[in-house]
């Protein structure tokens, strides 16, 4: 099977699966705002990484929900993709947001820090000094 092909399923998946989570009634995993943030389909598709992220809740009973849901999404993944075989779902817990989060908390507070240091300097200032005393 060509790669670009596992690339489209995956993609596929992530779609799906995102739709199909909203149908999911466990309070786990429907109260927790989870979001499919990427999909990884073995080469016999017969199994699937699937990695989420969530806003609220604990992530240990968010990963329970899931799990105990894997069935299910299974079903309607069957039903809305054209695939010979449905791959068994395994879910993953995805840092990328929260780990971007808190870059972001670090560059928003070192950017502030550094603009006290020079509030007077204009890099506009400092290049037109430059240009005088180079023609002197």
């Amino acid at each position: 099977m060509a790669k670009y092909r596992r690339g489209r399923i995956n993609d596929e998946m992530c779609k799906e699966l995102a739709n199909a989570i909203r149908l999911v009634k466990d309070p786990r995993v429907s109260d927790a705002f989870v979001s499919i943030t990427g999909a990884e389909v073995s080469p016999d598709l017969k199994y699937a990484k699937i990695f989420y992220s969530a806003l609220r809740g604990d992530p240990k009973e968010t990963a329970k929900g899931l799990r105990s849901s894997a069935g299910f999404l299974r079903r309607e993944i069957a039903q809305r993709m054209n695939l010979r075989i449905t791959p068994e779902l395994t879910f993953c817990y995805d840092e990328s947001i929260t780990y971007g989060a808190h870059i972001s908390k670090l560059l928003g507070q070192a950017m502030p820090e550094a603009a006290k240091e020079d509030p007077e300097e204009d890099p506009s200032e400092e290049d037109g000094e430059e240009e005088e005393t180079h023609e002197s």
